[in-house]
């Protein structure tokens, strides 16, 4: 098996585990309720603190998606290891740590 076919198998992977947690970010909860506010911090506030965890979660989450299907484009395009942003060579410890990157540590 070549590099590029183990990079492509970790990509995958990564794609299908940041697609499944998306999708569990998105169901609905069963219980959702009202939300109120008060002058205490209670249940209405604690339940609209976790709507803005799981918002912020499912946005990272996308942007990670995103740097992952990019990584295999540039992997069709035999760009792969090259920053997006100045062409130059991505670290080759960057890239083992994050297969997905697409931009340079300069760059990211």
């Amino acid at each position: 098996m070549s590099d590029v076919d183990e990079v492509r198998e970790v990509l995958l992977a990564k794609e299908a585990e940041l697609v499944s947690s998306r999708e569990v970010l998105t169901r609905p909860q069963q219980d959702q309720g009202s939300i109120s506010f008060g002058k205490r911090i209670g249940d209405g506030t604690a339940m609209a603190v976790d709507r803005l965890s799981t918002v912020t979660a499912h946005d990272t989450l996308g942007a990670v998606l995103g740097e992952v299907r990019r990584a295999l484009v540039k992997l069709d395009e035999g760009s792969y290891g090259l920053c997006d942003t100045c062409g130059e060579q991505i670290l080759k410890a960057r890239l083992e740590a994050r297969p997905w990157a697409v931009r340079c540590l300069r760059h990211s």
